[in-house]
């Protein structure tokens, strides 16, 4: 061999040795990455430790009368670490483990016992620590389960680990649901659940978490290292009792005149507390849903509601007065014929021409003189600020359209007359009825409000007033006129037939309009809108109340369609707030030996209530919720009626209502028979009975 060839077997060797330590090299990153891969992985996510925030409990939504509108209760992920003091142990797995398997088996349902089983041995097997067990598990479940075997062997030694999760529920159900709202990321919030996030909220907490195998983040320790702080309470204008009667009412009408959507609003005059607001959409035959705000967020044509407006801009500026003659019928303008729908009722007064809503007087009326300064009559509208915002508490109200001369849309020969009576302006429900609230409350133009106060721990942080919007929109002279204007479309116009009650006086105004379809303008298909506007009792105002039907089939005039939902609302308020009426002045009287009138059993504060109506003397010496009456030397004494959970109720002696919602928060079933009060019923009061059983009340 010489020297060259001793060279390259030099270089062949080095070759060789390369290739092979770079194929040691490959063969070893191949071995760590499939082989070892999910050991070095775990042990990688062994070292990742973090802080985590965990959520406050959010504060609770009241209605004003104390109801639980919205809260937040505690729901529970239970999961299971494998290595805890007594699972680690493998005498007292084996032992228990079929046990709890079968526990778990019969609570849930949702696995056979063998099945649960083998889960639990090949997680141990696994030295899992963060199995799964179940989901949304309530606090009443959770307490349960904590004594099953193994799990009762303690906190740290029966491995059982409860995540904490707050469940947003709302007690009532639909009742006010789009005004209560919601919150939630990523979507624009909703109603009083997100106006008032910042103060419901609450602060969060802090956890210590680390990551395991899986990517899963599993607690450290089992108590949260920062608690976190609880949410404020919102208390609601809303009345719940209002809330469900407004419904019920506007839902009824829906079904009844086959319409698309609607809603109704319930003020108080003085304070501008909203008290019920109701808003339906079709979502199909019968079926209506709250799908749309639409009393603070749909924007239309208001139609006849605005003459209000109208009229009072004209007493204002000493344009006309009540007694004023004007034509009826048809009132000609370039290119459109202005209609009374019902024909002309020849020459009359305006007062008339109010009460019979006639669109051809009105729009003359205005037109003929304003023609020479229109931007008079729109300054009016400017200086009720019915162009702006309430700056409402909730989110969501519209822009409202009210045009004025310097607009480019503005036509000097059409506009002005068709503004008149509701055209071409863009109105909310809950702007038109507050502007007639105002009305009612002597010129006083108060902005609505949905939220009373914020409470934390039970102490009022934030307490909220009316906000005036205008001290005085007219003179009392103007005012004077047009609230008996407005009584007399109950007693003397298109509102007398439907909603005049001979009990107390209404005041409001009717109101037929006709809806332009979306970009296709009027004519492409005629949809109305049918509304009353107004407020009771007329003499002494309380509240005010709005109902709007859209697109009705079954009719469309406003007093035939918005009239019977108004007039149950007003009727059942009124009939159930004693502060607005002294109806029974004349029936009171001091009782005397056996004279107590005949009562039922029920709640005591209804009746309190009519013991203080009649002038009776009572004594309160029960803190029952439900009370049965009864006579002494000294008046009316109550007795508690006991409503023990889990037992059967004592009923005897209660009207129908209030029998059947004790027993049926009872947990159990009802079968009625005859009317008038409960005489007898076939469970005896006091009986343990399991949940779902049937009881029999007879009534006489």
């Amino acid at each position: 061999m010489n020297i060259r060839t001793d060279i390259l077997m030099r270089v062949y060797i080095a070759f060789g040795l390369i290739v092979l330590l770079a194929g040691a090299v490959l063969f070893k990153l191949f071995h760590v990455q499939l082989v070892q891969g999910d050991k070095w992985r775990a042990m990688a996510d062994s070292l990742s430790i973090q802080y985590v925030n965990v959520e406050a409990a959010r504060g609770n939504i009241y209605s004003i009368d104390g109801s639980l509108l919205a809260t937040s209760i505690p729901e529970y992920e239970l999961r299971m670490d494998m290595l805890a003091g007594g699972v680690e142990k493998e005498e007292i797995f084996n032992e228990k483990v079929d046990s709890l398997a079968a526990k778990l088996s019969a609570f849930f349902a949702d696995k056979s016992p063998r099945q649960y089983s083998r889960m639990l041995r090949d997680a141990r097997q696994d030295r899992a620590r963060y199995v799964l067990l179940k989901r949304n598990v309530s606090y009443q479940d959770l307490k349960k389960i904590r004594k099953f075997p193994i799990f009762n062997l303690g906190k740290y030694k029966g491995g059982l680990i409860a995540v904490q999760q707050n469940k947003r529920i709302l007690p009532f159900k639909t009742l006010a649901a789009r005004t209560i709202g919601y919150k939630n990321e990523n979507v624009q919030p909703v109603g009083l659940e997100g106006a008032y996030g910042d103060y419901i909220d609450g602060e969060s907490g802090k956890r210590l978490m680390q990551r395991i195998a899986g990517g899963v983040w599993m607690p450290v320790n089992q108590d949260i290292e920062i608690a976190p702080k609880d949410g404020a309470d919102i208390i609601a204008t809303i009345d719940i009792n209002m809330q469900d009667l407004a419904q019920r009412a506007l839902k009824k009408q829906l079904i009844a005149s086959n319409a698309d959507h609607g809603c109704v609003i319930l003020m108080e005059v003085a304070t501008g507390e909203i008290r019920a607001i109701a808003n339906f959409s079709k979502v199909g035959d019968g079926e209506y849903k709250e799908k749309f705000n639409y009393a603070i967020a749909g924007n239309q044509d208001p139609g006849s509601t605005f003459k209000v407006a109208s009229y009072m801009a004209l007493l204002e500026d000493k344009l006309i007065d009540t007694n004023t003659l004007v034509n009826t019928g048809n009132y000609k303008i370039p290119g459109h014929l202005i209609k009374d729908s019902h024909g002309s009722i020849g020459v009359v007064t305006v007062k008339k021409a109010f009460e019979e809503s006639s669109n051809a007087a009105i729009a003359e009326l205005v037109n003929t003189k304003y023609r020479e300064n229109q931007s008079q009559f729109t300054d009016h509208l400017y200086d009720w600020h019915l162009n702006e915002k309430m700056g409402l508490q909730i989110p969501g109200e519209a822009q409202p359209v009210v045009k004025n001369p310097g607009n480019k849309s503005w036509n000097k020969n059409m506009t002005l007359p068709q503004m008149a009576y509701g055209y071409e302006m863009q109105l909310t429900p809950l702007k038109m009825l507050s502007f007639y609230n105002a009305i009612a409350n002597n010129g006083k133009y108060v902005a609505p409000i949905f939220v009373n106060e914020i409470r934390k721990l039970g102490n009022t942080i934030e307490r909220f007033e009316s906000r005036v919007i205008n001290d005085k929109i007219c003179s009392d002279e103007t005012l004077n006129k047009m609230q008996a204007m407005l009584e007399g479309v109950i007693t003397e116009g298109t509102g007398k037939n439907i909603i005049y009650n001979p009990l107390y006086k209404i005041a409001g105004k009717t109101g037929t309009a006709q809806v332009a379809d979306a970009n296709k303008g009027y004519r492409a298909k005629k949809q109305y809108q049918a509304s009353f506007c107004g407020y009771f009792p007329a003499d002494k105002p309380k509240y005010s109340l709005i109902v709007v039907i859209n697109d009705p089939k079954n009719g469309y005039y406003g007093a035939q369609v918005a009239g019977p939902p108004f007039r149950e609302i007003a009727d059942r308020v009124y009939a159930n707030d004693m502060e607005m009426y002294d109806a029974l002045q004349d029936q009171k009287r001091t009782l005397v030996s056996n004279s107590k009138p005949a009562t039922k059993a029920g709640k005591k504060k209804s009746t309190q209530q009519v013991f203080k109506a009649f002038g009776i003397p009572s004594m309160r010496i029960s803190n029952s919720e439900y009370v049965s009456s009864s006579d002494s030397n000294t008046g009316v004494q109550d007795s508690p009626l006991k409503v023990d959970e889990g037992t059967v109720p004592d009923v005897k002696g209660m009207g129908l209502k209030d029998a059947l919602y004790v027993v049926g928060n009872s947990g159990l079933k009802v079968h009625v028979k005859g009317s008038g009060k409960v005489v007898k019923q076939s469970l005896d009061a006091g009986e343990r009975v399991a949940r779902g059983a049937f009881i029999l009340l007879e009534l006489n």
